[in-house]
């Protein structure tokens, strides 16, 4: 079998070119890293959950309307998606205080927010993907004002969309992170969710116990990510409510 063309490594998936033009096939890394990558580990099984956890939330923006990259999941591990031209900003949403905002501003961790915050990053590893405010975004021509306006309001329907999903099944959504790239249809530009959306991407808590089930669980060693993320996956009904683990498959090439 030849093997593909590799277009992308990050620290959590590898991108190759897709079988058709215009696409692209996003393989998920048993990988987990922190601390912009100062904290590393591989977790047997967390590609497969989050391939599969980014498929069911993708698929539910796309069937209320919100666009996104994704097109189909093609096996345990890979997804394929519309290939994009990524803004370079990683967009945050914050419904409670947590992580980086409650230490900057000096509030208790989960304490609730009077809204919904959306904050900005500039996509940079070597930088620590440092915070930017729309005054740097329009400078240095990341997006455009109408840019800003629409991934305002796309970021705000993702939130809405996974806030009411998890609230249904007993997990707080205290925040999460997007990234929006471009596609084009001739001279028409539109902005579309891409990426992943999956517990590696958000804060969650269940609601009753405050038990963390998201990357914390590996950023402060607080147990297994990957038991923590398949509790997330038997909730929605991504995964059988009896699995209890999840084998890692074979590479083939």
């Amino acid at each position: 079998m030849a093997r593909r063309k590799k277009i992308y490594e990050g620290k959590a998936k590898i991108l190759y070119e897709g079988p058709e033009p215009g696409t692209i096939v996003q393989y998920f890394k048993d990988d987990a890293t922190a601390f912009n990558a100062q904290k590393k580990d591989v977790i047997e099984g967390k590609g497969v959950l989050n391939n599969r956890l980014s498929e069911f939330f993708m698929t539910g923006l796309n069937n209320i309307g919100v666009p996104t990259h994704f097109l189909k999941r093609l096996n345990m591990r890979e997804q394929l998606v519309r290939a994009c031209e990524i803004v370079p900003l990683e967009i945050i949403v914050r419904n409670f205080a947590a992580g980086s905002l409650a230490s900057r501003l000096g509030i208790e961790e989960g304490t609730p927010l009077p809204r919904p915050i959306v904050e900005y990053c500039y996509k940079d590893d070597k930088l620590g993907d440092p915070l930017v405010t729309e005054e740097h975004i329009a400078a240095f021509g990341w997006a455009s004002q109408q840019d800003m306006d629409d991934i305002l309001s796309l970021a705000l329907r993702v939130n809405d969309y996974l806030s009411g999903l998890m609230y249904g099944v007993g997990i707080k959504l205290v925040d999460f992170k997007i990234e929006i790239g471009r596609v084009y249809d001739g001279d028409f530009q539109r902005l579309i969710v891409a990426d992943e959306i999956s517990p590696d991407s958000m804060r969650l808590w269940d609601i009753e116990s405050g038990q963390k089930l998201d990357k914390d669980v590996f950023r402060r060693d607080l147990g297994s990510l990957t038991d923590a993320y398949t509790e997330v996956a038997k909730r929605l009904g991504v995964m059988p409510k009896q699995a209890t683990h999840v084998a890692k498959p074979k590479l083939i090439n």
